[in-house]
């Protein structure tokens, strides 16, 4: 008879997610895993698997709960520019304890010149933000918001590198008034 977990499946994973996101991947050891996530290694294989594939879970979470705040936070808003602004300031300032920064631009800085499926899950997810980035531009276009006469393609991956930028000064700098001015600054090329 198989014994039943004696742990949250969902609470460990976010606790592993929060300490892959704080130390990254190479600096997070199994013995940090089972300490953090209070549960005993064993069970940490059993139910995840080796480091990399708990790894690439806590990466999937962490995935699951930005589409879950953009879909909250940032869809619904109807001006374009306010949506952006948003999705930048969503990215800034966290409002759940967090640890500051992006999992998954820590993770792009550690991991993909080393580790190629770490790398084409990176691309997809940047990817995947660029092209939410050019839907609002779109949107924004068709609803007259925006000019006709913007390149949307160039404009989505300049604002996607922008809000890279973003997410490791989130993590590497106190001073919201300089990443505030860079939004800025960003914003104003929709003008």
């Amino acid at each position: 008879m198989a014994r039943q977990k004696e742990f949250d499946e969902n609470r460990v994973l976010r606790k592993a997610m929060v300490l892959f996101w704080q130390n990254g991947y190479e600096k997070t050891s199994m013995q940090d895993l089972v300490n953090h996530m209070n549960i005993h290694r064993r069970s940490i294989y059993d139910t995840f698997g080796d480091k990399q594939t708990l790894f690439l879970r806590a990466l999937q979470l962490f995935e699951e709960n930005v589409e879950r705040r953009i879909q909250q936070q940032i869809k619904p808003i109807t001006s374009v520019r306010l949506a952006i602004r948003e999705l930048f300031e969503m990215a800034v300032y966290s409002n759940d304890g967090s640890p500051a920064g992006c999992l998954i631009v820590n993770t792009a800085i550690e991991l993909t010149a080393h580790n190629q499926e770490i790398a084409d899950r990176i691309s997809k997810s940047f990817s995947k933000t660029e092209t939410f980035i050019y839907e609002l531009l779109l949107r924004g276009q068709m609803s007259g918001e925006l000019s006709n006469q913007l390149d949307l393609g160039k404009l989505a991956a300049s604002i996607h590198n922008s809000f890279i930028g973003i997410r490791v000064l989130a993590k590497t700098t106190d001073d919201k008034e300089k990443i505030l001015n860079i939004i800025d600054s960003t914003l104003a090329v929709l003008d």
